[in-house]
């Protein structure tokens, strides 16, 4: 049996120290408000390390996590083990594609955080994710997902140049900092894809002592297109958003947020 390669393996591993060092990552309580509302389980699409599941468990919420990724899971199952036993008992988590998994239970909230769906390259394979989602919602149940706002004018910028984009302290380490470049290796705009690398130092003081890199491709959406995946999977708009503070979506968003329900 040929053992399954897990192409975020790296950035598992240095996943929650960069994302705890961005402050201006604001959509958690925009997801915990949204399952205060729920008032019943969540079923969450690419759980990831869980920084956005643990947070809606300790507020209460019975959470089941899907990922494709065993080094993401493998992370989150560790940190569930250290919470307490009421959170530790709201949470399940599984091993799945949202592409194609299902699981024999309906939600009144279910979540695609944090441009999940811009792993999804295809349109087929956008069309398999929102219907995996759709499958999993109650009659009335609310599915929940983002995607970043394309700049248009910046596709082209600095293409091929490395980016600081975090640093934050190593906490295993004294005097020791760790940097996430990323570099825009190319763009595909027939496919509204970016291909990207990112490249993981580590420093003691200003010596580098450690690199590590991986290269992901993300896709980018327009607000058409989006549209016409909702057409396709049955799924109507009931909310819409350009920021997680609920601002408009129009020229000034920086995010695309959709609440959506299955049409009747």
């Amino acid at each position: 049996m040929t053992a399954r390669i897990d192409p975020y393996a790296v950035l598992a591993r240095y996943y929650d120290g960069a994302y705890a060092a961005m402050k201006d990552l604001i959509d958690v309580p925009f997801y915990v408000g949204l399952a205060r509302r729920a008032r019943g389980p969540v079923l969450e699409i690419g759980c990831g390390t869980g920084r956005v599941l643990l947070p809606m468990a300790r507020v209460g919420a019975a959470i089941d996590g899907v990922d494709s990724s065993p080094s993401m899971l493998g992370i989150l199952r560790r940190k569930v083990e250290r919470e307490p036993p009421d959170v530790r008992e709201r949470v399940r988590t599984h091993d799945g594609d949202m592409r194609q998994f299902r699981l024999e239970r309906k939600y009144p909230l279910v979540t695609m955080p944090f441009r999940s769906m811009q792993h999804m390259h295809s349109v087929e394979d956008q069309v398999r994710a929102l219907s995996t989602a759709a499958f999993h919602l109650h009659e009335k149940g609310v599915l929940a997902f983002d995607v970043f706002y394309p700049k248009f004018d910046r596709l082209d910028s600095r293409l091929g140049e490395e980016v600081l984009e975090i640093e934050w302290a190593d906490a295993s380490a004294r005097n020791r900092t760790l940097r996430r470049y990323y570099r825009k290796d190319a763009v595909d705009k027939i496919g509204q894809i970016f291909r990207l690398t990112f490249l993981l130092r580590t420093y003691e003081g200003e010596e580098l002592v450690g690199e590590e890199s991986e290269s992901l491709s993300l896709s980018y959406y327009t607000y058409p297109h989006l549209r016409a995946l909702f057409l396709l999977t049955g799924l109507e708009v009931v909310e819409q958003y350009g920021s997680f503070n609920r601002g408009p979506l129009d020229n000034r968003a920086t995010d695309m947020i959709f609440l959506l329900q299955r049409k009747a």
